[in-house]
């Protein structure tokens, strides 16, 4: 299985922000805004790492009823929100999809 991390600048917010793309363009995780291009490639790192813990991952039920999933920094900080799921074993299957490809993902630039 086959993932990529996309980096890229959101002007607008004059943020910097990740998100990691599965094999089929489905976005699998997504961070929130980092001031600097270094602290947001620190935080690719972070997920790298913490995605093969099984216990940094915290399932969570949305206000609308779906489930969701943060993954958890060492240092207790979300390091990346998924989308929100119909059911909690789809939400446990792009779990398991993450702890697959995160560790080899490589960066693109965009």
């Amino acid at each position: 299985m086959d993932g990529i991390f996309q980096l890229f600048n959101w002007r607008e917010r004059d943020s910097y922000y990740f998100r990691l793309i599965g094999n089929n363009k489905e976005i699998l995780l997504s961070s929130e805004g980092y001031r600097t291009k270094a602290a947001c490639e620190n935080g690719i790192a972070s997920v790298k790492y913490n995605s093969q813990k099984d216990d940094r991952f915290r399932i969570k039920i949305s206000a609308n009823g779906k489930h969701y999933f943060n993954l958890i920094a060492s240092n207790g900080q979300i390091v990346g929100t998924s989308s929100t799921y119909t059911s909690v074993e789809a939400c446990k299957n792009r779990v398991e999809i993450i702890k697959k490809i995160a560790k080899d993902a490589p960066t693109a630039y965009l």
